[in-house]
């Protein structure tokens, strides 16, 4: 295939993509069975169900990615009627892509297409969730300075904070720190938060708010109410999760945040230095 024609097929599938309200991409079947080269439709609905039975096959919900809707079409003489049609994700495309004619060349270049769409598509939505996590992590990290500052304020003194954020963690995981850290594989002198997934960050930093926030509004005088009070929380929010059948201590660990830190930051410098040689080649 072409340089030519392959430009051609990218402008033609990228030109018949739809946004919904929330902004996700879909294509219409009908848009895309011409776009496929198959001139009837009964011929391509064979290859929709197809496509429908491997979704259903990979554990997606059909209905997600493939969604019935009617279109009206001009008929002549001015009149129209309403036809069939299926509003299609990226990943549905995909799906039938995979299986449709390969004999045909829009086929072969919608597989390489769709495949590549999807991929780029995965690969935001993990950087944007590691980002979620970063910033998840640092906040935990700011809240709990705040704790120990208003432990300082309210007691004079804050040398149990370590302590007592290790109460927090028993009461949170129904284990000791150490515990946790030899569950999850963790080296002693790292900390435990660095290894918490996005959910555990935001439940620890959850109860810590209330401690403070207590803390501040019943002007706890000493460590070990504090302290209490930091055990109650967490056991709280603990609860929470049971309820929701999310088990803390069986949460599985992440990758340590600081290496996701370092990636995104790198990448950052990557993207920044791309921008800078694009405005240096503009200004020549």
């Amino acid at each position: 295939m072409e340089l030519e024609q392959i430009n051609s097929l990218t402008n033609s599938f990228e030109s018949f993509s739809n946004k919904t309200e929330d902004n996700t991409e879909f294509w219409f079947a009908r848009d895309l069975q011409q776009l496929l080269g198959y001139t009837k439709w009964d011929n391509f609905k064979n290859v929709i169900f197809k496509a429908k039975t491997a979704c259903e096959v990979s554990e997606q919900e059909v209905s997600d990615h493939f969604a019935d809707v009617g279109k009206m079409v001009q008929i002549g003489s001015g009149t129209s009627k309403e036809i069939d049609d299926i509003m299609l994700t990226r990943y549905a495309c995909y799906l039938i892509a995979q299986n449709g004619d390969s004999r045909k060349e829009a086929i072969a270049f919608a597989q390489t297409y769709f495949a590549i769409q999807t991929r780029k598509a995965e690969l935001i939505e993990q950087r944007i969730l590691e980002q979620e996590r970063v910033h998840s992590r640092r906040k935990l990290s700011q809240t709990e300075k705040e704790l120990s500052k208003v432990i300082f304020e309210q007691t004079g003194k804050n040398d149990n904070f370590a302590l007592i954020r290790s109460k927090g963690d028993k009461a949170l995981f129904n284990h000791t720190t150490q515990d946790m850290k030899d569950k999850w594989g963790v080296n002693k002198s790292k900390p435990l938060a660095d290894f918490m997934p996005t959910i555990l960050l935001k439940a620890k930093d959850f109860a810590t708010e209330i401690t403070i926030y207590n803390a501040k509004e019943k002007e706890m005088d000493c460590e070990s109410k504090i302290s209490d009070e930091h055990i109650t929380n967490n056991k709280a929010v603990r609860n929470t999760l049971l309820s929701r059948d999310i088990i803390p201590e069986n949460v599985k660990p992440q990758e340590d945040i600081q290496k996701i830190e370092r990636k995104l930051n790198s990448e950052t410098k990557k993207i920044l230095k791309s921008k800078d040689k694009l405005k240096t080649t503009e200004n020549e």
